[in-house]
Parts: structure tokens; C-alpha cells; sequence
């Protein structure tokens, strides 16, 4: 099965050195992963929009704002979430949502 980790929060390093440390953090966490990661995602710009059941358009996030995603395979829930257990967005204060998907093909 495969499992969206959807991050919310998490402080961007300031200084390229910082950022570096955070890559080598990230790099580090997805060698663990090996073949479970499928997608490692990016983080959001912070720009949303929402879109209403009625096409209406708004500014801004549903309800809390994401601050990025990646994608793993895992046996079970519980076990995408031990995994997500080691994201390095933990370690800058953030979150994350483990959301099962559904092979509807």
C-alpha cells in the first residue's frame, strides 16, 4: 500500500549552511527508507488556493496550512507511521498526517 505523509510546519534553515545540514538530514532519512519511499516530495511554496464542491475559488488553505509531502510503501499504516517517525521535519517542530491511499485502478 502507499501512504501520503503530508508535513505541516517545520522551520526552513536560514543560512545555506543550515540548509545544507537539513538536505544531508533529509538524504540521511531516505537511505533508511530504501525502495519504501516512492516519492520524496518537495515542500509547498506557501501559495493555496481552495476550491469549493460549488467551482467557487479562494485564497488560502482549507483548513491548516501543508507545508510539504513525500510518499512511502509500507505493509500497514502503523508501519508507514513508525517510519515517518524519523522525518527530519520532526526535528524543526513540525508534523506529520499519514493518509492511506486507495488503489482505485
Amino acid at each position: 500500500m502507499k501512504y501520503l505523509l503530508v508535513y505541516y510546519g517545520g522551520a526552513m534553515a536560514s543560512t545555506p549552511e543550515a540548509r545544507a545540514e537539513g538536505m544531508k538530514a533529509w538524504d540521511a532519512w531516505f537511505t533508511v527508507l530504501g525502495k519504501a519511499k516512492v516519492d520524496g516530495g518537495n515542500p509547498f511554496s506557501g501559495k493555496v488556493k481552495s476550491v469549493s464542491a460549488d467551482g467557487a475559488i479562494g485564497d488560502g488553505p482549507i483548513a491548516r496550512i501543508a507545508s510539504g509531502y513525500s510518499i512511502l510503501e509500507a505493509g500497514s499504516i502503523d508501519e508507514a507511521a513508525k517510519m515517518a517517525t524519523g522525518c527530519p521535519v520532526l526535528k524543526s517542530g513540525g508534523q506529520i498526517a499519514v493518509y492511506e491511499t486507495v488503489n482505485a485502478m
